[in-house]
Order: structure tokens, then C-alpha cells, then sequence
């Protein structure tokens, strides 16, 4: 199993090509069909809702993004359909409405969000949803999560999708529930080989890590978030072999 060379030789559109100035907030449909029409993969991310179904959001609260407190998983996937996104004139989509609408014109980069609280074993709703929302989809797709066990249990649910590891450097201020010694263990990418992954995608502001430049060396795939400028992309191309992008034109 391997990274689709599709997900490697164009830069992808960080949440879809949003664009709040021109009405396109991040994760949007708006934001899917801007990064279609420009011809850039796609990197979205999921949440889970009260009922169980994979909801295309980053945060775990919804203030930021819709005005509204709680978290994604205290509301149905039928309330989230009629609760507007800040900025736009849109509603929250489900994945199966994203895959529809994507339909293998571009590839996908999906990561799941951490359901734990702490990046641990509490997995598998999340994990079901995407398998099953996946089934028959014929495009090229990756999967990826800060959570190894997420990602451990993605192999076993759908071990024919190309799954990596999101990874950064953990740093305490960014993880404060996380123990310090699992922080520790975490920054070293213990957990590539045991969940089989088959890339990272690594913060662009970290990627001077010995651990991503002795994966780097042995010819291991490294993506990198988020790069925001033509100068930072160039930098981060010297060990990353592709960028996801966010407010410019890469």
C-alpha cells in the first residue's frame, strides 16, 4: 500500500481552497468546488456526530466556525445540515455529501480528528463511519490522524486505503492532556511501522526534526502542514515531498 503519486505531485488545498474575503469558509462545499476547479487535491477533516456519522469539520467545538457552542458530537448530522458556516451561505457537510461532490475529480487527504480527548484508545465510531462512507468510492484517497490508534484501527477497517500518521513536534503548550512522557514518545514517531503507515504528514514548522530527516533519508513520504506563503513552501520542499497549502496560489 502506497500514497497515490496524485496526493505527491500537486500541492493540496488545506481544508479546500477557502477563502473568507470571497465567501468561502474552510471545509465547505464552496471550498471543495474552488479547490476542484483550480485542480488542487484536497485535505478536509472529520468529526462525528450525536448519531454516528463522519461530519466534514475540524474543531471539536463549534463556536469558531459557526457561532454556536458545543461540541460536533452533541448534535444529529440533521441538525448540523441546517446550521449556516460563518462566512458563507453554507451548512456543515457529512463526508458522503463531500465524496459525492468530489467524485474522483481530485484526490482527498481526510484526517480524522481525535475522538479520545488524549489521543488514546477510545477509537472506533469515527473510524467505521469514513470505512463505510468510502465503500465504492473510486478516487484516490489517503487517511491520516494524530491518533495512532485511529489509525491502527483505519487498517483494520479499511485496510485497502493508503493511511499515515499527522505528526508534529508535541509540544507541551499544544497538548496539555497529554502526559509529558507520551509527548516525549509521540515526537520521536514511534508508531509508523506498528499501524503501517505509509507517510506523515508533519508541521511545517518542525520539519528540522531528526526523526522526520532520518524517515526523509530512507525515502519515506513526508507531507507537511500548513505552508502560507511561496517562500515557506520552498523551504519546507527541501524535506517535504509535498506542502498543504492555505492562503496563496501555490
Amino acid at each position: 500500500m502506497m500514497l497515490p503519486d496524485s496526493l505527491l505531485s500537486s500541492p493540496i488545498a488545506h481544508r479546500g481552497l477557502h477563502n473568507l474575503d470571497q465567501g468561502i469558509p474552510e471545509n465547505s462545499r464552496a471550498a471543495i468546488r474552488a479547490a476542484i476547479e483550480a485542480g488542487y487535491p484536497i485535505e478536509i477533516d472529520l468529526q462525528m456526530s450525536r448519531d454516528k456519522q463522519a461530519i466534514v469539520f475540524h474543531d471539536y467545538d463549534m463556536r469558531r466556525l459557526t457561532g454556536q457552542s458545543g461540541p460536533v458530537q452533541m448534535r444529529s448530522a440533521q441538525d448540523l445540515a441546517g446550521i449556516p458556516i460563518l462566512g458563507g451561505d453554507e451548512t456543515v457537510p457529512t463526508l458522503p455529501e463531500v465524496l459525492d461532490l468530489v467524485a474522483g475529480k481530485v484526490p482527498l487527504l481526510i484526517e480524522l480528528k481525535d475522538q479520545d480527548g488524549g489521543l488514546g484508545t477510545a477509537v472506533g465510531a469515527l473510524e467505521t463511519a469514513t470505512a463505510q462512507a468510502l465503500e465504492g468510492y473510486s478516487g484516490d484517497v489517503a487517511l491520516m490522524s494524530f491518533n495512532p490508534h485511529m489509525v491502527a484501527e483505519l487498517a483494520r477497517l479499511a485496510p485497502d486505503r493508503p493511511r499515515g500518521l499527522t505528526t508534529c513536534g508535541f509540544l507541551r503548550e499544544d497538548w496539555l492532556a497529554i502526559k509529558q512522557e507520551r509527548l516525549d514518545e509521540l515526537r520521536s514517531l514511534p508508531d509508523i511501522d506498528r499501524v503501517g503507515a505509509c507517510f506523515i504528514s508533519h508541521n511545517v514548522d518542525d520539519l528540522g526534526s531528526r526523526h522526520v530527516a532520518k524517515r526523509h533519508e530512507a525515502g519515506f513520504p513526508i507531507l507537511c502542514w500548513t505552508v502560507r506563503s511561496a517562500q515557506q513552501e520552498a523551504e519546507a520542499r527541501k524535506v517535504a515531498d509535498n506542502v498543504t497549502f492555505e492562503g496563496y496560489t501555490a
